[in-house]
């Protein structure tokens, strides 16, 4: 009876525990063995980086969650074709959130250059801008690589601060991600170029990688990081109401381009400007090319979001409801201002990136049991088929522990075999030298399964 007793009051405990742990605990992708990749530029086969993916620990309080991480995805980065000579490197981070985040019930506080937030995988979020703005003294772009300073120094604000999206889109890698100093971040949905629905960039197209997970117009995006203040950021789609009834739509944006010709203070609509730097030559300083362009105009639906773009609603981790921010897309899933959190915070802001983790904290180790649960509602593109050279695998939304992918002929037998890891979605095989005929692709985790047929 004793042991019994002990025995339930064991299960209690962990069961207790595990249910005091929350998303900003449990969410993020951990390893401690795998390293990254990177393309250079003229060769598409990807070359080793050394640097552990993900992230390294977990740990927490009874307020805060300490996040260590080297800020390097598991998905390939590079090459940036702007002469960006920089490339992902271990940034050695520890990043704290509150456990309870707080709104700012005073003036709300602007996003500022560098890193906003933290997505699960480690890697920086970044805000719209790129460092340089025009400076109305000497009627010139300022900041940034080639340009003068602006006034102000480094991080200052200008009337017209440069829009990274459209102004850097040639120095973006196939996952929208650049390094600064070798810092690898996203200043939008880190979702594939060549998986948008218009592909407005030809990146991928022979240094294919992908992004930290993939748009699936049929769920709830899935909690991709979280912002400075605390609040969790998700992807494209949500409820459409913010009870988490009427099904999933699309996050819209609340900012629209203004109608106007001229800025104030600032240079015309579509005058032409000889930019310094890597990728210099003329430019058109088109609606959109600043920040400052845009406008918020209020809407009543709830599927567009405020002045932060977020909203207060029930998410599949938050079923009593939170404050969320959303990485805003357009109808073709490309990246719509302000992209993910901005241009100011909904919370208390407190820059989380700090120096240790305190000795009190607990570390959080992710379960092994029960861990193919987020496998089972995955779903899963298998494509081109027919095929005749190269078929990709492609999970919708994102993978959280490895995931076995095989590739079975018709008699049964195993010809290929490979794996998605954590923070990847997408695997090929080469079925050039196959026999022409049917085969079964296996896509398993743990002891569940899914069967796909493909003809080759």
């Amino acid at each position: 009876m004793k042991n019994n007793t002990l025995f339930l009051f064991t299960l209690l405990f962990f069961a207790f525990d595990s249910f005091s742990q929350g998303p900003q605990i449990t969410s993020w992708l951990q390893n401690t063995t795998q390293t990254g990749s990177y393309y250079t530029e003229g060769n598409s086969t990807p070359l080793g980086n050394g640097i552990l993916v993900n992230c390294q620990q977990v740990a927490y309080t009874n307020t805060n969650v300490f996040v260590t991480t080297e800020g390097v995805p598991s998905y390939t980065t590079g090459p940036y074709l702007d002469f960006n000579p920089s490339n992902a490197e271990a940034q050695g981070r520890v990043y704290k959130f509150p456990l309870n985040p707080s709104p700012n019930t005073g003036n709300p506080t602007a996003t500022t250059a560098g890193s906003i937030g933290v997505f699960i995988n480690g890697v920086s979020l970044y805000d719209y801008r790129d460092g340089v703005a025009w400076n109305p003294n000497t009627n010139a772009l300022c900041g940034g690589p080639g340009n003068p300073p602006c006034p102000g120094g480094m991080g200052a604000t200008m009337d017209w601060n440069r829009d990274a999206i459209p102004a850097e889109m040639e120095g973006f890698d196939c996952s929208k991600g650049h390094p600064a100093m070798g810092n690898y971040h996203h200043h939008q949905n880190p979702s594939a170029f060549d998986l948008d629905l218009n592909v407005v960039s030809t990146i991928c197209n022979l240094y294919d990688a992908e992004g930290l997970y993939a748009i699936d117009v049929s769920a709830h995006s899935p909690l991709l990081g979280f912002a400075y203040d605390g609040y969790p950021i998700y992807g494209a789609y949500g409820f459409a109401n913010s009870d988490g009834s009427g099904g999933v739509v699309r996050m819209k944006t609340s900012y629209q381009l203004q109608n106007i010709t001229t800025r104030t203070n600032g240079p015309d609509v579509g005058q032409i400007v000889n930019v310094n730097g890597p990728n210099g030559g003329p430019q058109e300083l088109f609606l959109g090319y600043f920040r400052e362009d845009y406008e918020y105009v209020s809407h009543a639906d709830e599927d567009f979001l405020d002045e932060h773009n977020g909203r207060t609603c029930v998410t599949p981790e938050y079923p009593n409801g939170t404050y969320a921010y959303f990485c805003t897309v357009d109808e073709n899933h490309n990246s719509a201002y302000p992209y993910a959190v901005g241009p100011t915070f909904y919370g208390v802001y407190s820059n989380a990136s700090v120096n240790n983790v305190p000795g009190s904290a607990t570390i959080y180790t992710p379960p092994t049991t029960g861990i193919n649960n987020g496998f089972k509602s995955l779903g899963f593109d298998v494509f081109p088929n027919p095929s005749m050279d190269l078929v990709a695998i492609q999970a919708n939304g994102i993978v959280k522990e490895k995931i076995t992918v095989e590739l079975f002929s018709a008699t049964g037998k195993l010809v290929r075999s490979t794996s998605i890891t954590p923070g990847q979605t997408i695997a090929y095989f080469d079925v050039q030298t196959l026999h022409q005929g049917a085969y079964t692709v296996s896509v398993s985790c743990g002891s569940s399964m899914k069967l796909f047929k493909i003809i080759r």
